[in-house]
């Protein structure tokens, strides 16, 4: 046998380095890399092999782990891999599936990776690309390194200001990649945020956003990971996070939270049930989402919230006297745990809920009756209550109707009532609250009315035709959604900015080309600079220039976009500097002033 063949044979009879009967490529490298004693032993047990990986200097054999990764890592060993999880979606404890166990996390293909792709239609058309993040940690790097900023507006009462001073009170919306706003976030707002809302994809693959919201399984639940492990940081040590999803990902998001948060942390499973479905004659009709509630430590800040009472709640209070309805309360303690209290009361002996302090207090009020055998008893009135205490289904806020002046275009719109209610309820005035898939913008437009600080991260380009016009609406004093219910009268401010495009101002202009001599003229550009794709060869490219012209302008298109650096998109901070990326000097101000430099 050859050396492939031998290294072969020799790595299958380790059970740690097979996954359905294939020896796992990746694997195999890090167990290299980390100089594996087991490994080592096994490789040193095969005279060919080890002739070919170690070196005796003075009698001492070294292991050259560069060339057995680079042997290893050849197209000839074993096919491409990107992962050392198996092809399989389950509950595992060790990365070994299991039936039943108590303590579990959720394993998935390229859970180890970072995706490299974002929401945008483009993405949703090219192959998924995966990043290694144990063999790849320089590309890792690099794509989360802070990005710079620009296009910095203010907008306030008095219109768009392109001179101002930023400020750590600032409300800041983001236009860009939300999995790299977030990394550029990280370093200002670490444990600062309060309250994060996010409404994902829903990998549905029927969206009205115009976002990739088809990812296969093991995409999504990558996608999510990367992004709510820098979520977690930004929190606050009493914060929380709430995550909207229906039924096609909510119980897998559920393992995967437990898991980035910890079960102990899981506060409740809100469902909310946006509108009535009569279904068809062959299935249930599906009327709700389910909303994730998870707290960043065991104390957290949580104001319980009321509704109004509806008709039969008030039936409820049926006795009246000169001071309203009432309902009244057992004071005694009959039966309660614990016993209560034992004293004498109004001359019967007994056991009561109240302290005698208490039973004084009621008294003096005149809020205690007596029934005919002496049982004390308190008058409850009903417009002394602040409600109905809020539970975990919320049935009384409905969808947008689509007449509705609070609609601004989008059917998945959410309504302000329903982000008003988890606001009030985990965060308090002049709270940071954040929602970085944030749409049409729901959430930063509640905050505004109810006085938080807010942060907001959208990529796609409507964010500019829809998000901020209306978060400027809101600042004109607009009276839609809750500005009734709060008082809203208008005022304050937010900071726009976007993530300093690179490579993908190739990317708009090979989506905005109209034939394919304009693609060409691109790609004359593009094999030039520095985005170009590492992989992409660009004379085997112009060698076969005539395939390329064979295609569709729609292949051109996307095979275009696919030979772009992804890594390169945005302009990392550290080469703010950099004359070739066209940062101007009042962009650099605006963006010392947001690094803290």
């Amino acid at each position: 046998m050859n050396l492939l063949e031998q290294l072969t044979e020799l790595l299958s009879t380790d059970e740690r380095l097979v996954i359905n009967g294939k020896l796992a490529k990746n694997k195999v490298v890090e167990l290299g890399l980390s100089l594996d004693s087991t490994l080592l032993k096994l490789l040193l047990s095969n005279p060919k092999i080890k002739s070919h990986f170690f070196t005796d200097v003075d009698g001492v054999l070294i292991f050259d782990k560069i060339a057995f990764q680079r042997f290893v890592n050849n197209k000839s060993f074993l096919p491409d891999s990107f992962t050392r999880f198996k092809n399989k979606t389950g509950l595992s404890v060790n990365e070994k599936y299991l039936d039943d166990s108590n303590d579990v996390v959720l394993t998935w293909p390229y859970k180890d990776c970072l995706l490299e792709g974002g929401q945008t239609k483009d993405d949703q058309k090219r192959a998924e690309v995966f990043w290694n993040e144990t063999l790849a940690p320089e590309q890792v790097d690099t794509l989360l390194a802070p990005k710079a900023l620009t296009n910095f507006i203010k907008y306030d009462v008095e219109g768009a200001h392109k001179e101002f001073i930023l400020g750590n009170a600032d409300n800041i919306v983001i236009k860009g990649n939300n999995l790299l706003a977030l990394r550029s976030l990280l370093p200002r707002y670490r444990g600062e945020v309060q309250l994060i809302y996010i409404d994902p994809p829903y990998n549905t693959e029927n969206d009205s956003f115009c976002y990739n919201d088809s990812f296969s399984h093991s995409t999504w639940l990558t996608f999510m990971k990367n992004r709510l492990l820098i979520a977690k940081d930004l929190l606050t040590s009493d914060g929380s996070i709430y995550v909207q999803l229906d039924y096609n990902e909510i119980h897998y998001a559920k393992v995967l939270l437990d898991e980035v948060f910890g079960r102990d942390f899981f506060q409740a499973q809100i469902i909310w049930k946006r509108t009535s479905s009569r279904g068809d004659a062959n299935a249930y009709g599906t009327n709700h989402d389910t909303i994730l509630f998870y707290s960043r430590n065991e104390a957290f800040k949580f104001n319980k919230t009321f509704t109004e009472y509806d008709d039969e709640y008030k039936k409820r209070y049926r006795q009246k006297d000169d001071r309203g309805y009432f309902l009244d309360r057992d004071l005694s303690a009959k039966g309660l745990k614990g016993g209560g209290y034992e004293y004498s009361w109004n001359g019967k002996e007994g056991y009561w809920r109240c302290p005698v302090t208490t039973m004084e207090k009621l008294e003096s009020e005149n809020r205690i009756y007596y029934t005919k055998n002496g049982t004390p008893r308190m008058k409850q009135y009903m417009h002394e209550m602040q409600g109905k205490a809020v539970q975990d289904v919320w049935d009384d806020i409905n969808v947008i109707n689509s007449q509705s002046s609070e609609r601004v275009g989008y059917s998945t719109q959410k309504p302000e009532k329903l982000l008003k209610r988890i606001i009030e309820s985990s965060s308090d005035a002049g709270d940071i609250v954040m929602d970085f898939f944030m749409g049409s913008g729901t959430t930063q437009a509640v905050a505004h009315k109810m006085n938080r600080q807010y942060i907001g991260v959208e990529q796609m380009i409507y964010i500019k035709d829809t998000t901020v016009p209306r978060l400027k609406r809101v600042i004109d004093g607009e009276q839609n959604g809750i500005s009734k219910e709060v008082n809203w009268q208008g005022g304050g401010s937010f900071v726009y900015c976007e993530l300093a495009e690179l490579a993908s101002k190739y990317s708009d202009r090979i989506e905005q080309a109209k034939n394919s001599e304009e693609l060409a003229a691109i790609w004359n550009d593009l094999k030039e600079s520095s985005n170009l794709s590492y992989k992409v060869d660009p004379k085997a490219f112009d060698k076969n220039i005539q395939s390329f012209n064979e295609l569709t302008l729609e292949d051109q298109k996307r095979f275009l976009i696919e030979v772009i650096d992804k890594n390169q998109l945005y302009v990392n901070y550290s080469e703010i500097d950099d004359e070739a990326n066209g940062i101007s000097e009042l962009d650099k101000k605006y963006n010392k002033q947001f690094y803290g430099v």
